[in-house]
């Protein structure tokens, strides 16, 4: 046993002290000679942030949105005042060339600094550390047997691997691990490719299923993955404790700096804790996940009630199902029997007069819940019939059905008389629902119904809309 340790701190001590092989080579280094400054980015208002499709980055639970780097993400852009733009990358080998040809600003995914990415790109402060494990199947029986019978069928020390093949992303810091590794011990260590555009959770799920042998991964992602597969192991460590950062082009600075700045107070939150806590170490939610029909890596599906949002988007509204879905989401969080303190009821939250018009009897009804107030909808739609386009008479639709159409006929009046286009609602109309709540503005003489709580209506379309985008990046149409 002591030799064993004794040779895994020996290739520990030499990980530190010898070169990354992979920078050590004359490969041309993949600099950036697209511009756009911080600058750029605040007046145009939006943060583009690439990172990729997994459990702990970036998915879709029971019609929400989550993941670290999302939700990181969102309280970063919140405090620069910026919008969020999310790119999904299929490929995590190609994540540097496009962080660098201009996809988008930021690189939010957990990237291992290396000198070799150095050289590329420049990383964040470091948002966590992590070592690298080997991931392994135990055996068959293992629950039979003694756990000194268990780890005499595991590799528990990396110089075991000698002449041993583990199956890695090639463009990866793990692949650049082995690589060392090899070197380290003085025999090859072979590194089966994995496509780039697997996710960990596909990789680590081979192997539970016996389809590979080996992989290698950050212990905090090993872990919430492996907590579902008793049946793994993920205690054979393979490197020191790592620095784990996002990424800006090196040509932007002031992005680089702010974004620093940001992630230095947000560490010192318990926010920052809860939400790592969240996606990193609690086993019980991750299970609950992984078992959902409505967790976007298992079935694709939103809700319980796609069947009969499609049904109805498709015959009454000749929607997108997933922007009506998106609505319903809105409205009661898919709980049929969601009641709002004004009276509300259902899906789509339906008030009891508008229910007894729309022939509604029971308003908990899946059912007549989504036909109603897909009619409704069908109706706020029609009473904006000279708006030409679509996106925007949309939008005016669910401004309709959120405040009620005579409050939006007031905002147009309103937005009009102030010199702004009654037929557009973003940045115009949807400025004059705000102006609403303020007696300035209520008490004009365009104005025939009065104050509204503007901020509602406004923040009810862009939240829809911002959801319906995650939506269609997850789910098919």
């Amino acid at each position: 046993m002591r030799i064993l340790l004794l040779s895994f701190m020996i290739i520990l001590f030499n990980a530190c002290q010898n070169p990354n092989t992979s920078a050590s080579k004359n490969t041309e280094i993949e600099t950036s000679k697209f511009q756009r400054s911080y600058e750029d980015i605040k007046k145009e208002g939006v943060l583009r942030a690439i990172t990729t499709y997994s459990s702990t980055t970036y998915f879709l639970y029971k019609g929400r949105p989550m993941g670290f780097e999302y939700e990181m993400l969102e309280r970063l852009a919140e405090s620069l005042d910026l919008e969020l733009e999310i790119i999904i990358a299929e490929d995590e080998d190609k994540l540097i060339e496009m962080l660098n040809r201009g996809d988008a600003d930021l690189l939010a995914y957990g990237f291992t600094i290396t000198e070799d990415r150095k050289k590329k790109i420049s990383f964040t402060n470091a948002l966590y550390n992590s070592y690298q494990v080997l991931i392994q199947r135990k055996p068959e029986y293992w629950r039979q047997m003694k756990l000194h019978e268990i780890k005499n069928e595991l590799i528990t020390d990396p110089i075991e691997l000698s002449g041993d093949t583990i199956s890695v992303k090639k463009e990866s810091s793990y692949a650049d691990r082995i690589k060392n590794l090899s070197s380290e011990i003085g025999e090859e260590i072979y590194i089966d490719p994995i496509p780039g555009s697997w996710s960990a959770d596909k990789i680590i799920k081979k192997i539970a299923e016996g389809e590979i042998k080996y992989t290698v991964a950050d212990q905090n992602i090993a872990f919430i993955n492996a907590s579902y597969y008793p049946i793994l192991d993920i205690s054979t460590k393979v490197s020191f404790s790592q620095r784990i950062a996002w990424a800006t082009r090196q040509n932007n600075p002031e992005l680089l700096k702010v974004v620093n700045e940001w992630i230095m107070k947000a560490k010192k939150t318990t926010d920052y804790h809860v939400i790592y806590n969240k996606y990193f170490k609690n086993k019980r939610l991750f299970k609950r996940r992984v078992k959902s029909d409505f967790y976007s890596l298992n079935e694709g599906k939103i809700s319980q009630y796609d069947d009969l949002i499609k049904k109805y988007a498709n015959d009454t509204l000749n929607w997108d199902w997933r922007l009506l879905a998106s609505v319903i989401y809105q409205e009661s969080r898919f709980d049929p029997h969601e009641k709002s303190w004004v009276g509300a009821q259902g899906l789509m939250q339906i008030m009891p007069k508008t229910a007894e018009e729309l022939k509604i009897t029971n308003p908990n009804d899946p059912d007549q819940s989504v036909r109603g107030g897909s009619a409704y909808l069908t109706q706020m739609m029609a009473a904006h019939d000279k708006i030409q386009d679509s996106v925007q008479r949309i939008k005016f639709a669910l401004a309709s059905y959120n405040a009620g159409l005579y409050h939006i006929r007031d905002a147009q009046k309103l937005a009009e008389s102030l010199g702004d286009d009654p037929l557009i609602w973003d940045e115009n109309v949807e400025e004059a629902v705000l102006k609403l709540s303020s007696p300035k503005y209520y008490i004009n003489k365009v104005v025939k119904y009065g104050y509204v709580r503007g901020l509602e209506p406004y923040n009810y379309v862009n939240e829809i809309f911002e959801r319906y985008e995650h939506y269609q990046k997850f789910i098919d149409k």
